[in-house]
């Protein structure tokens, strides 16, 4: 398995991994991984590793066999051996735009307390599928809300619940179309607020910043039907 160091430090941007595999296609699998694997709606982290003797440009990175997290070459070459010692530098801009967006769309889930049905993070504007049958949306309201609670500077925390927890409290779930996996012992948790101020509280397995207050000005772009019963609302990072 590839120990996944952007779990307990979503802000490391460096770290020295050994690689432990290759993949079929082409990339490669450290036994520790300060990149994050394209799941959830979040695309892969991109950057570059070193070696002696050698340098990859990652593309992105996805999750291999088992717990494997494996990184993608820009272009086909030669891969560092197994066993060897590679620098990991993250391609920390990207990283932090992705991370502001993620938290950006959960607190949009705040403001539209509906069903999500799908959604996408992208560096600067990203979207959240609603089960919504009315397409009246009162945008200065909503983006309003938005603004609020990014300037409550409310602190993002992580935490762990059972699946047999989870079970007792399915109102955690928002994501319809993306339940949490189930071959995990335990699933976890991203909190928005604390205490009274407590604003969220779901299943995630993305990287997040630490306080809204990261998230900066947002701005809702277009809402589109998809469908009777489906509005794609659309975020944008308004910097």
């Amino acid at each position: 398995m590839t120990e996944p160091l952007f779990r307990t430090d979503a802000y490391r941007t460096e770290a020295v991994g050994m690689v432990v595999a290759h993949t079929p296609e082409g990339g490669v699998v450290l036994d520790a991984s300060v990149f994050y694997p394209t799941g959830g709606g979040q695309p892969g982290d991109s950057g570059r590793i070193d070696w002696s003797g050698g340098g990859m440009t990652v593309a992105t990175t996805v999750k291999g066999q088992g717990a494997q997290i494996a990184l993608v070459p820009a272009a086909p070459q030669s891969l560092p051996p197994i066993g060897c010692q590679v620098q990991q530098t993250l391609d920390w801009p990207r990283r932090l735009r992705l991370m502001r967006m993620h938290t950006a769309l959960h607190l949009l889930s705040v403001v539209i307390p509906l069903p999500v049905t799908g959604g996408m993070i992208g560096e600067t504007r990203s979207r959240l599928d609603f089960e919504m049958p009315d397409m009246s949306v009162d945008r200065e309201t909503f983006e309003a809300h938005l603004g609020e609670m990014v300037d409550r500077d409310l602190p993002v925390t992580d935490g762990y619940i059972t699946h047999a927890e989870l079970d007792q409290q399915p109102s955690l779930v928002k994501t319809l179309s993306a339940p949490p996996p189930r071959n995990a012992g335990k699933i976890r948790l991203v909190r928005i607020g604390e205490g009274t101020d407590q604003v969220d509280l779901q299943p995630c397995g993305g990287t997040h910043v630490a306080r809204t207050s990261e998230v900066g000005a947002l701005r809702l772009g277009k809402i589109e039907s998809k469908g009777r019963m489906n509005r794609r609302v659309y975020l944008h990072l308004d910097d």
